[in-house]
This record gives C-alpha cells, structure tokens and sequence, in this order.
C-alpha cells in the first residue's frame, strides 16, 4: 500500500515519512506534500491509498482535502492530525468517513494503530469486491452472453490451444466434450417479419429455449445467434441418449422443433444440420459449409430440414481462413498491435503457399482487402495512401504488380506496414509535444491561478494520469515539478525586476498566503524572497 503524509510544517512531514517504520505495517511507499494542492497532485498520479493530513493548512484545511479526495476515490482512507481539539473539526472529519482524528503530537501507538485500522478496513473492502463468491454471483449473471461470444469466436475460426478449450468449457459450465458434435443452423422465415421491429429478440430467445427443452433430452445444446441472423446450435450426443439412431435422431428432433414453433409461434423456420464431425478442430469449417447451404439455396424455397453432405472441395475452392480469423487486419492496426498485425500477415502468406500456390485469385483477394485496410488507416489519420507510400509502392498497388506472386504480396504488405508503423510513431510523438506545448502556455498564463494536474488536464480534455504520463515521458519532468520550477523562476525574476512586495509576488505566481510562498522559497533556495532581493547568493 502507498500513503501520503500533508502538512504546511515540512520538518513535521519529513520527520514522520523518514524516520517511522512504516515497511513494518506493510506501507510500500510514503509521499511527502507540503500542502493540500501538491497533495491532490500527488494523489492523481499515484495509487494513494491512506492520506495523513493536518488541519489547519494554508490555501486548504483538511477537512476541504478530504471532500477533495471523495470526489476521486471514495474509498481512500483519511486520518486528521490537530494540534488542538476542535470538536467541530472532529465530528466534519467523521462525517467524512475519517478513519480516525488524533492530537499532535500523537504516540506511535496512536499513529500506528490509526494506520493499521485503515489498512484492515481497505483489506476488507478488497476482499469483498474481490471476493470469489461475488465473482461467481457476477459470472453466473452474465453466463449466457460469454457463452454466446465463445462459440461466436469458435465459429469464425479463432484458435484456441486444448488447455484453453478445456478451462474455457469448465469456466462456463459447458458440458462439451472432445468427441464428435454436430451443427443446427436455424433461419427465421418471413412469417416473422412481423415483428422485426418489436420483439425480434423475445421471439429469438424463445425459439432457443424450445431447442434447448427438445433438443436437450439426448443432447448437450450450446446456442447463440451469429451475425448474419441464423440461430446457431452446438450438439453433442448425452451418454444416456446411446448411439442407437443417431444418424436420424437429430433430422427428427429438428422436424420437432418446427412443428412446435409453427404451433405455437406461428411461424416457419428453416433447418440445416450437419454431419457428425470431430469437435472443437472442424467447427469453423463446419460452420461455414452450413452457412454456404443456406446461400446456395435460391428460389421460394423454405420451411425445410435438409442434412450437408460432407462435400470433397478441391483446393482451389477453397476460402482463405487466416485473413478473417479474429482479430481482423483492420481491427490490429486501429489498435496499434503492430507486431501482431506482422504475424497476421505472414500467416497469411504461409496458407497461401501451402493451399494456394498457383491460385492468383486467392492472392488478388489477400492484397485487395489488405490495401483496403492500409487505405482505411491511413484515412482515419488524415493522410492518404499515396502520400504515405511514396510513388514505387502506390503504382505497385495500382498495376496490380504488388498481388502477382505471394512473395511479391508478402514484400509489398510489410514494407507498407513498416511505413505505416512509423508514420504512427511520428504522430503520437507529435501528438506528445503539443500537448506539452499547451499545458507549458495555459501554466505560463494562468500562473496567479489553479494550475493544479487535475485543472490542465480539463483544459485539454485529457485524464489526469494520462496527461502525467504523457509529459514525464516527453520532458523526462513531472507536472507538479514543472510548475513548482516555473513559480520560483517567476518570483526570482519578480524580486529582481519589480519593486513589487513580496505578498503581491507570493499572488501573481499562486500562493494566497505569503508566509507559506516564504517558506517553500527558502526551502527551494536557502533564503528567504527578502534576503534574495537584497543581494543574498542562491546556492
């Protein structure tokens, strides 16, 4: 755990930070702030989890730190230290939900005891929200749709190793087993329309329980509705269903589940099964052999249960899998998943040798969607293509040259990736500086004001913590540090330039109370703004 001790006296700060055993109670880290503003700024940019704070503080009391911090984090625990016993004081700090209110000097025991009953009390809390009971309480809640998204990845070919398979299965309560399955693919037929506007997921919904309940007696069901519209159902042979019939079994309980719902639901599905098949390794192809049926079939034709052949599809037939598998191409570079993206297309280029070496269609239809991507980003980040790509690469891609051999596709697409990557680079760097940029004038104007983190970070509409990021990464300096440093170098430049008073300087650079700006200035510099004026040597 992290805890911050605040107070304007800084000889009582550091006497408390350096010199307790606070590793002892298990505390990682103790910051040091010297007033309630450096202390919100601290406590925005690290994970602060107990406060130590004085009363009576210049600028802010404690109490007002605290109505601070729960508006950020209303679980942050807050001891109060008074010098005097304020009964008012006490009873605003309990109404804040203060851990304890001790007099100072308090005794170690005090002190240690105020800050392990804090630490138990946060304890608790984790514990509860980390709690496994709740954790199961929130998966049982939401069991069904992560039920659903699993097959939906399964179906459209996403990888999974057998270890994978089998925690997933057991996470989720799948009684799903490495043996052979079957697919049923459901296709809600016009009668339906009706209610295409108004209650289309109810009647979904319904027609899937009616599976379950008439499918279920012999079978495992795992079902979810795929993004063309079809209701789609995983089937496994229950042990106690036997094998006797199971050729014919599920032709006739989907014969069952149409009559039902046209009874009751008056509408009319229309069914495709598959064959049995080895479950999980052939899904994604069985899927799309049961989802190509359903395309090839034109005419009125409808209201029909009909059984997929397994069909001998020569290779040149065949659909490239590696380019849609999920993540999609597009999908990795929005996400900045460069290496990823590099995988995504070497793979691409290994099927292509190995299923579809001669097949000029097969790597016309890998480069085409490819540079679409390519296209896509680069739009989004306001360029075009051919101002990234310069003129060799654009009329290799306009020819058609880039797509004529798969080496030549492969050379192609990781040279404009590469391109792509630093171009992305360039921006975000970019990107970095002007933020810097903004926040170094707004401070530089607004000096007299709040220039706390949280107030630079709305004025370019950024989260704190990124914004703290961001500038440490790109001027090697923290925020608090910058402005701290920009306040002494106004005020040494005011004492030297101006006859202005020391109170009218401690204003313009955003102290309100003088001798607090005295203070943190000698301690900056060794003297005080006085003695500095008057021809006093800094360090």
């Amino acid at each position: 755990m992290q805890m911050i001790i605040v107070d304007d006296e800084a000889h009582w700060v550091d006497n408390l930070s350096l010199h307790k055993p606070w590793h002892e109670l298990g505390i990682e880290q103790v910051h040091r702030a010297y007033s309630a503003g450096e202390a919100l700024q601290i406590i925005d940019t690290h994970p602060i989890d107990i406060v130590i704070s004085d009363v009576q503080m210049p600028e802010m009391t404690g109490i007002e730190l605290i109505e601070r911090i729960r508006i950020r984090d209303k679980k942050m625990k807050c001891i109060i230290l008074s010098g005097h016993s304020e009964f008012e004081y006490a009873k605003k700090a309990l109404r804040h939900n203060a851990v304890d209110y001790l007099l100072k000097p308090p005794t170690d025991r005090e002190l240690f005891g105020a800050v392990k009953t804090a630490m138990d009390q946060l304890s608790a809390e984790w514990e509860l929200i980390s709690s496994l009971e709740r954790t199961r309480h929130t998966l049982r809640e939401n069991l069904p749709i992560l039920r659903g998204q699993f097959l939906l990845d399964a179906l459209q070919g996403r990888r999974l190793s057998t270890d994978e398979w089998y925690r997933k299965l057991s996470d989720y309560g799948l009684p799903f087993h490495f043996e052979n399955s079957a697919l049923m693919l459901v296709r809600l037929e016009e009668e339906f329309g009706r209610y295409k506007n108004n209650g289309q997921p109810l009647i979904e919904y319904a027609i899937m329980n009616m599976a379950e309940e008439i499918m279920g007696e012999f079978m495992e069901v795992w079902g979810v509705k795929e993004e063309h519209g079809y209701l789609v159902f995983l089937l496994q042979l229950k042990e106690s269903a036997g094998g006797a019939g199971q050729e014919t079994l599920l032709e006739k309980l989907s014969q069952q589940l149409q009559h039902k719902v046209k009874q009751f639901l008056k509408g009319s599905l229309s069914i495709v099964i598959t064959e049995w098949f080895p479950f999980p390794e052939q899904l994604p192809d069985r899927f799309r052999q049961a989802s190509a049926y359903f395309r090839e079939i034109v005419g009125d034709e409808r209201d029909f249960v009909v059984r997929v052949n397994e069909v001998d599809h020569t290779p040149a037939q065949g659909p490239l899998n590696a380019l849609y598998v999920p993540p999609s191409f597009i999908n990795l570079l929005e996400a900045g998943h460069w290496d990823a993206a590099e995988a995504k297309l070497a793979a691409v280029c290994t099927e292509l040798e190995e299923k579809w070496p001669e097949s000029w269609e097969h790597c016309m239809e890998a480069g085409f969607l490819i540079s679409a991507s390519f296209s896509n980003l680069a739009h989004r980040s306001g360029y075009t293509l051919t101002k990234l790509l310069g003129t060799e690469d654009m009329e290799a891609l306009q020819s058609g040259e880039a797509f004529v051999t798969i080496k030549k596709l492969g050379k192609w697409s990781l040279g404009v990736l590469n391109k792509l990557k630093e171009v992305s680079s360039s921006s975000v760097k970019d990107s970095r500086s002007q933020y810097v940029k903004k926040i170094q004038e707004y401070a530089d104007k607004h000096l007299h004001e709040d220039v706390s983190l949280r107030a630079l970070a709305d004025h370019i509409n950024l989260h704190p913590t990124h914004l703290s990021k961001i500038y440490k990464i790109e001027t090697g300096e923290g925020i608090s540090d910058y402005i701290s440093r920009l306040r002494m170098e106004r005020a040494c430049h005011l004492l030297k330039a101006t006859g202005k008073k020391v109170y009218e300087i401690s204003m313009e650079i955003g102290y309100m109370d003088p001798a607090y700006f005295i203070k943190v200035f000698k301690r900056h510099f060794g003297v005080t703004p006085q003695e500095y004026r008057d021809g006093a040597l800094l360090p």
